[in-house]
């Protein structure tokens, strides 16, 4: 069975591999046949000592790891992971575009490294345009110095347009995790904007939803985090992706993601994401997830609140708007609930995701239609 699940799932991913130089690189970009998605730019960012390690390491003859990119319908190649040093490869050479404009990125100059301390000041041009480093204080690079970067090759993975295209979401993902975007939610989101750049700009609007922002009451550092995206994911596809129980929870927000964004359906889900919340805002404010004691919201927002209360509620709209006063209802539904003896299965300690969703999920969805 485990062979033929492995030959299945190979059947599925079609690759390739070339070792190119820097130069073939540059000028493949150059000339727009190796793209970097816009949006993936502005994500990913290197601190300059990051960027220095990075010639430093080339111009001392250190291997680079692999670059992966997807093969794309018009076999324009789109860079999937390496985006931190093949950005870093262009500005530092002046080639990389403003993802707005189009327009060359000012250059940089570099620090110096562990063993080559006279980079710093470093430049492969002299220019005026490198902010904070009048010309007589940079250093330009020899020629020889810079044919040695421009030879320099990289192994180039590719994954063949023939592949399944999921194969490319979950390429993406393995090869970040842990990385430079160790948040989940950060990864998700380079995935929707994969799947459709739209879609992502729909999710992004649910997420600042005022009335939405209120309910969640997330601290700055929570924002950073993107803590309102990951909630707003997690709305969407427990209203919207039924779930089975096979995959952990994270793999199936990812699934639904990529499900909901190719499917792009905005208007009706984003009726029923206002409404909620819009009602939660009126009964509860920042409390609508807090727990209850006593007459006294205690705590801190949490996951399995946010699932019984927001997908049940969700999941029964049509009928609460119905009734006479749905903001009491919302009240009262939601007091009762911490009150409920059944309230503390959804809060147990080492309680695993899968279980609990599929607890909160179906309760709330009964709790809020009676």
């Amino acid at each position: 069975m485990l062979q033929d699940e492995i030959e299945n799932a190979s059947r599925l991913v079609k690759t390739d591999a070339y070792q190119m130089s820097i130069s073939e690189i540059v000028n493949m970009y150059k000339d727009d046949e190796l793209v970097i998605n816009p949006d993936f730019q502005r994500l990913f960012r290197w601190e300059i000592g990051q960027k220095s390690k990075l010639i430093e390491s080339i111009l001392l003859g250190i291997p680079l790891p692999s670059i992966f990119v997807f093969e794309k319908d018009n076999s324009v190649w789109e860079l999937v992971d390496g985006l931190q040093r093949i950005s870093t490869l262009l500005e530092f050479m002046g080639e990389l575009k403003n993802p707005e404009t189009k327009e060359p990125e000012k250059p940089t100059a570099l620090v110096a490294t562990k063993y080559l301390p006279s980079l710093n000041n470093a430049v492969w041009e002299l220019s005026e345009d490198i902010t904070g480093f009048p010309l007589e204080e940079q250093n330009k690079l020899s020629s020889s110095q810079q044919l040695a970067i421009k030879r320099s090759r990289i192994s180039v993975e590719i994954l063949k347009r023939s592949s399944d295209n999921s194969t490319k979401y979950d390429l993406f993902q393995r090869l970040n995790a842990g990385g430079t975007l160790a948040n989940p939610q950060e990864l998700r989101n380079c995935i929707i904007i994969m799947v459709n750049s739209e879609y992502a700009d729909f999710i992004k609007e649910l997420a600042n939803y005022e009335p939405f922002r209120n309910v969640l009451s997330a601290t700055e550092d929570q924002l950073k985090k993107q803590r309102h995206m990951e909630y707003a994911s997690r709305f969407m596809v427990y209203t919207y992706i039924p779930y089975d129980g096979k995959l952990d929870v994270e793999e199936y927000i990812d699934d639904g993601m990529i499900k909901l964004a190719t499917a792009n359906e905005t208007k009706i889900s984003s009726q029923t994401f206002q409404e909620t919340f819009r009602l939660l805002d009126d009964a509860f404010g920042g409390n609508a997830f807090r727990r209850l004691q006593d007459g006294v919201h205690t705590g801190r927002v949490g996951l399995a609140a946010f699932e019984c209360i927001a997908i049940g509620i969700s999941k029964n709209i049509n009928s609460i708007k119905t009734k006479d006063n749905p903001i009491h209802y919302i009240k009262q539904r939601v007091t009762e609930f911490w009150a409920s003896p059944n309230c503390e299965r959804f809060f147990e300690l080492g309680l695993r995701g899968t279980v609990r969703i599929q607890r909160t999920i179906s309760f709330g969805m009964e709790w809020f239609s009676q």
